[in-house]
Formats: structure tokens, sequence, C-alpha cells
């Protein structure tokens, strides 16, 4: 059960960070300055991203540490800015995030896919 909701919560990571791609598709940093549905659709889907990633810190305070190269902190505290801070986001470096560290985050995300804990 306990790995079953890991899997859970690493999928929905995935899916969430995979919307905030797709929101914001091939649009330059001057067209998401100017979208504010695009840009609060990309901090909603990046709140679902930090919140799967305190699930799973929470329930399962080894794995982060078998991944440290998964920003897991760095997640969780764009969540909390963007949940109790909203209007302090700086929208270029949300721009960047989902431009750069997203794709990296999937990457890495993709690798675990077939990931199975030790002694499995």
């Amino acid at each position: 059960m306990k790995l079953d909701r890991l899997k859970e919560d690493l999928d929905q990571m995935r899916a969430a960070a995979m919307e905030a791609r797709e929101f914001v598709g091939e649009m330059t940093i001057e067209q998401f300055l100017s979208d504010r549905r695009t840009q609060m659709a990309v901090a909603m889907s990046l709140v679902l991203t930090g919140e799967a990633a305190s699930r799973i810190v929470a329930r399962n305070p080894d794995f982060p540490v078998e991944h440290p190269d998964i920003p897991w902190t760095k997640m969780r505290g764009m969540r909390n800015l963007a949940v109790h801070d909203y209007y302090q986001l700086e929208l270029p470096i949300i721009f960047d995030t989902v431009r750069i560290a997203l794709p990296d985050l999937l990457q890495k995300l993709d690798a675990l896919h077939h990931w199975r804990p030790q002694g499995e």
C-alpha cells in the first residue's frame, strides 16, 4: 500500500509538471508575462508538483534521501510561496522554472518509472 501511494504521488508530480510545460508551450517570456491565465495555471501546477513532493517526503522519508538529485526542498518551497505569498512570485523565475527545471525534473522522474525499492 505504501509503495502504491509513492507511485501515485510520483505520477501526480509528473502529471502536474507536464501540465505546466503544456500551459507555457512555445510562449516567449513576454507572452507569458502578459498572460495572467497561463501564469495562474502554471502556478497551480507548481503547487500540485510541490504538494506531491511534500507527501513523498512525509510518507517516505528515505525516498528523497535515496534520490537527492530531485529538488525536493525547492519544489516544496515553490509550493509554499505560491500558496502563501502568491503575489510575491517572480514571474521570470516561474517561466525559467518551467523552461529549465521542469524538463530536468521530468527526465529524472521518467528514470524512476521502473524504480523498485531495494529488496524487491
